[in-house]
C-alpha cells in the first residue's frame, strides 16, 4: 500500500476512489494511464474495506452485553 494513500481517512479515500471512477467512466484517459488508475483504486478500495472493518471491531469491542459484562456482538445487533 503506498504511503500517501494509508495516510488517507476513509471519507478522504472514498472521494478519490469516486473521482478514479468518473474520470475512467468519462472514457478521456489514455489506456496506459487507466490501467495507472485502476491500480490506484483497487489500492484505494483495499485501504476503504480495511477502514470499514477496523470501524466495525471497534464498535464490536465496546459493546456491553445486558449482564452489564463486555463482549462482542454482530455489528448488526448493537442498538
Amino acid at each position: 500500500m503506498p504511503d500517501d494513500i494509508a495516510k488517507l481517512n476513509f471519507e478522504e479515500a472514498l472521494n478519490a476512489l469516486e473521482q478514479i471512477v468518473k474520470s475512467l467512466e468519462g472514457g478521456q484517459v489514455s489506456l496506459e494511464e487507466s490501467i495507472d488508475i485502476y491500480t490506484r483504486g483497487t489500492q484505494l478500495r483495499q485501504h476503504c474495506d480495511a477502514k470499514l472493518k477496523d470501524a466495525s471491531a471497534r464498535i464490536e469491542k465496546i459493546t456491553k452485553l445486558q449482564d452489564g459484562s463486555l463482549g462482542t456482538t454482530a455489528l448488526d445487533d448493537v442498538e
